[in-house]
């Protein structure tokens, strides 16, 4: 659970989107296509998407970052196919190297992807990729093909709609957000992006560059919750070349007395971002999850997935057919917290205990819930073990659900990970520190590989730092270059 200072109400999510089905004119090429959305409707989708996004993943804060990355969009906004649309970025609080648009306007980036950039054209050209999906509507096209049906929890395990809002990553209406897009998407977001970088003075071909970087890093699974850039962005096919023949036109054609790359400027700006899992949101070491913010500790059973959201801790078999959410409840008591669950879900209670767990006040409850599968139309029927648990007053909840034919083999299990969860004193898993990129200074002329040596990184983590700043260990490194390690 990521930056959780106060109790968080969960709040179911839903998205009602009106299509109707008109011919309009791409922006882009001029010419009219069949849209299933007006640009009002994309508009209000990206407003109502927004915080569920923000939600989901959390929200980096850099405001030094964040006031450059505003400034540029709007100043690329202004040149590009939709300069009456208003433009919105934002960094989220992942790892994980990527980069989307959302329908209306909304530019989100990683702090991961932030960390791997090494350069302030590089960012710009990203920049202009996700601002070309924008205007061309790649993404309100992507979502007019698909229907908000059936919502998807955690490895497939099917629930109803009211249960759906625990999971919310896996809910179909995010997923939507991570189609992948087809080729012809690609190379026109490539030539857009190219084509606002250079007419703000950008060099374009360091967006190609980068590229060739991502390629190297093979980003083609998941992870940490958010899909990777080549995952969402798949490569149209020789997109180093062709970007780099479009900037090598559009500089031809624009003229400019010079091309920005502003390589210090950027590394500047990243010295310190958090580079990797921030283990002050929650981590995990074996089978426990701790966080030392909140100062609380859980297990959870060996072999299951755990996704950490800002929100809640999502947790699953691979086979899908259970699932356990951790969160925080803003009920004032143990009775309310549980009531409130039973009426916002529609649950009916089964059986209900006081109990404490470790010595804390706690309610334990049995539900059950009947519904209709949105796909086959079928009655389906889940039973969830909930654990409240009053700790300093603040109510923690778990809850275990699964179909009712599975849930006597799953209570044992759910209940003896709910009740490990304890108050966390040991100091040496309270103090972690995150690892945070650190610009240095080259103080000798030498290769990588020997500056490397003289900052002191193990030779186990130096093919993964050379990657970082976008070179090979044997390259020549001057003095006075700025570089990036990892460090506390």
């Amino acid at each position: 659970m990521k930056n959780l200072n106060i109790p968080v109400k969960i709040a179911l999510f839903s998205i009602a989107v009106l299509f109707v089905i008109a011919c309009a004119v791409n922006p882009v090429t001029g010419k009219k296509q069949i849209m299933l959305m007006s640009e009002e409707q994309e508009i209000e989708m990206g407003k109502q998407y927004d915080p569920q996004v923000i939600a989901t993943f959390g929200e980096y804060k850099n405001d030094m970052m964040l006031a450059f990355l505003q400034q540029k969009t709007k100043e690329m906004g202004l040149i590009s196919h939709r300069p009456k649309l208003q433009y919105h970025i934002k960094i989220l609080d992942s790892p994980v190297v990527n980069a989307f648009a959302v329908p209306g306007g909304y530019i989100y980036l990683t702090r991961g992807i932030l960390a791997q950039l090494n350069n302030e054209a590089e960012l710009i050209g990203i920049l202009g990729h996700e601002m070309g999906h924008i205007t061309a509507r790649h993404s309100v096209s992507q979502q007019s093909k698909q229907t908000l049906g059936q919502l998807v929890l955690i490895g497939g395990m099917i629930a109803s709609e009211k249960f759906a809002q625990y999971a919310e990553y896996a809910l179909q209406g995010m997923q939507l957000l991570f189609l992948s897009f087809s080729r012809d998407n690609e190379r026109e977001a490539d030539r857009l992006g190219v084509e606002y970088t250079s007419k703000i003075s950008y060099d374009a071909h360091k967006m190609a560059d980068f590229f060739q970087v991502l390629n190297k890093m093979n980003l083609a699974s998941h992870q940490g919750g958010v899909p990777t850039f080549l995952s969402t962005h798949p490569d149209p096919g020789d997109r180093y070349n062709s970007v780099h023949q479009s900037a090598t036109e559009w500089q031809a054609n624009l003229k400019y007395p010079e091309w920005k790359v502003n390589t210090d400027n950027y590394l500047q700006m990243i010295n310190g971002i958090v580079y990797g899992e921030d283990p002050r949101q929650g981590y995990v070491e074996g089978n426990i999850f701790y966080h030392p913010d909140l100062k609380f500790r859980f297990s959870f059973p060996t072999g299951w997935q755990l996704e950490n959201l800002p929100t809640q801790v999502n947790m699953a078999p691979k086979e899908g057919n259970a699932l356990m959410i951790f969160t925080i409840s803003s009920a004032k008591t143990l009775e309310e917290a549980a009531q409130g669950t039973i009426d916002q879900l529609g649950l009916t209670l089964l059986d209900s205990k006081r109990t404490t767990v470790n010595g804390m006040p706690a309610l334990a409850t049995i539900c059950k819930q009947v519904s209709q599968n949105q796909s086959t139309g079928q009655q389906q029927t889940i039973q969830v073990l909930s654990y409240y648990i009053n700790y300093d007053n603040m109510f923690y909840v778990f809850h275990g659900v699964s179909a009712e034919a599975n849930f006597n083999s799953f209570s044992r299990l759910f209940e003896s990970n709910m009740t490990s969860f304890s108050k966390l004193t040991d100091q040496s898993k309270i103090n972690v520190k995150p690892k945070r990129i650190r610009v240095v200074n080259v103080q000798r002329t030498g290769t990588l590989a020997n500056v490397f040596s003289y900052y002191g990184v193990p030779q186990t983590q130096m093919s993964s730092l050379a990657l970082l700043n976008n070179m090979e260990l044997t390259d020549q490194v001057q003095a006075g270059k700025l570089i990036k390690i990892i460090g506390e």
